[in-house]
């Protein structure tokens, strides 16, 4: 028989290492918080001839009559908030967005445990109870964060919170945990690399700024760091254009071929022994709406400066893990990709060695990342920057898709090369950048 504690006693919201000024029993605008309890604790049973009554669900009182979370679409980001540098735009999503309220802690219990990463992270109904004042904590940050209202969640951005970026992040943090582990006290602890390779616009980059954040919040200092920031400059990308005239896939930056790979070692090097109170470095950035859109390496001094000891840090990019495959395979996509594929024999030692474990985000249809891109970059023009226009962004993401088409099934598949199937998290999304719910 299976029993199920829904917690019917008061919830102190509260995370374990935040700062002496932190939130316990306080919500994001400095509200006492309470958790009204029923009469008695009760439990739900459940067994193979009946389930037993189910019990009145507990509700969240606000004092000084302010507004309870969870349920309103408001889904634009506060511009002031920044990872590393990078400010965030709006969620998008194939959701309804009409709101619907949740009313007790019951009800967000029940809608966490239905979510498709669950089973995946290996937590059981009793394991989210026993740590749902951290669920609700988190929930509480990242609504916060992302500027949604306090009353109401419309259903993707429920999803968003509880069925992923939390779950990834709780996965994320026990890795980080684990390898810490394993070294003795008063080592060095150099940070474990967390690398996320998904395509381009499905809202990794969103990912990595949210599981920033939370390190943030629970005392883990935290870098991040994009495979576009090892493009080559505007000049280089100029000459690899000129030594492969013609080839489509090496005109502009994306493919293999276009990065700088001594930067990326020389970086991703120097941040494993950021292990130091005190120690500093400045990570590169590239800014990708200098040259009408082509981009460029963004200058030296605005690059931002991070400081040890680092805990984590979290490597993203649209082909990170991809492998070489046999000239015969990649030409049969694209005989462009024969060159590509030669570049890319060089990247397992310049990028993937490095990654310690893995968030592989999957899609069904690579076709989509161009409306993604298209989003971006009316992201980008709202937010004052020069981009592409739509036919130039068409033609930008037909010079990715060849890779997809190519090394994706073989990520899928067999996941990145040198990676432990046991630090590989693999998130299957839908059009609206969603976890595909359980079914």
């Amino acid at each position: 028989m299976a029993v199920l504690n829904i917690l019917y006693q008061p919830i102190k919201v509260g995370l374990t290492g935040a700062t002496p000024q932190s939130f316990d029993n306080l919500d994001l605008n400095g509200n006492e918080i309470f958790v009204k309890p029923v009469s008695k604790c009760r439990t739900i049973a459940r067994t193979g001839r009946r389930r037993a009554s189910r019990p009145k669900p507990c509700s969240v009182l606000l004092k000084s009559g302010s507004r309870h979370l969870w349920m309103e679409d408001n889904s634009i980001y506060r511009d002031t908030v920044t990872n590393n540098g990078r400010r965030q735009g709006p969620l998008h999503s194939v959701f309804p967005t009409t709101p619907a309220e949740v009313s007790s802690v019951q009800d967000l219990f029940e809608f966490i445990c239905s979510g498709p990463l669950i089973g995946k992270l290996g937590l059981s109904s009793e394991m989210v109870a026993e740590s749902i004042d951290k669920w609700i904590a988190y929930g509480l940050r990242l609504c916060k964060m992302f500027e949604f209202n306090d009353l109401y969640l419309t259903t993707p951005q429920k999803a968003r919170i509880y069925h992923y970026y939390i779950p990834v992040f709780l996965w994320c943090d026990q890795k980080v945990s684990l390898h810490r582990s394993k070294f003795k006290d008063g080592e060095d602890i150099p940070p474990l690399v967390i690398g996320f390779s998904a395509p381009q616009g499905c809202g990794k980059t969103t990912l990595v700024f949210a599981l920033d954040y939370l390190f943030r919040v629970i005392g883990r200092k935290c870098a991040t760091i994009s495979i576009d920031d090892f493009y080559l400059t505007a000049e280089e990308q100029a000459k690899l254009r000129e030594k492969y005239p013609g080839n489509a896939l090496l005109e502009l930056r994306g493919n293999a071929g276009s990065h700088d790979l001594s930067l990326s070692v020389e970086t991703l090097t120097a941040l494993g022994k950021l292990s130091k109170e005190g120690m500093k470095m400045k990570l590169p950035r590239y800014d990708k709406s200098a040259y009408s859109g082509r981009g460029d390496r963004a200058d030296p001094p605005t690059w931002p400066e991070v400081e040890g000891p680092l805990a984590v840090v979290l490597f993203e990019g649209w082909m990170l893990g991809f492998k070489p495959l046999p000239v015969e395979d990649v030409k049969a996509v694209d005989p462009q990709l024969e060159i590509v594929n030669k570049y890319l024999e060089a990247y397992y030692d310049a990028w993937d060695k490095f990654v310690q474990a893995w968030i592989v985000i999957k899609i069904k249809d690579p076709q989509c990342v161009y409306q993604w891109r298209l989003q971006a970059e009316i992201a980008m023009r709202a937010d004052g920057k020069p981009g592409m226009t739509d036919d130039e962004i068409m033609d930008f993401v037909s010079r990715y898709l060849p890779a997809y088409n190519a090394y994706l099934p073989t990520l899928y598949s067999e996941g990145p090369k040198g990676s432990d199937p046991d630090h590989v998290l693999v998130v299957e999304i839908d059009e609206g950048r969603n976890p595909i719910l359980a079914r």
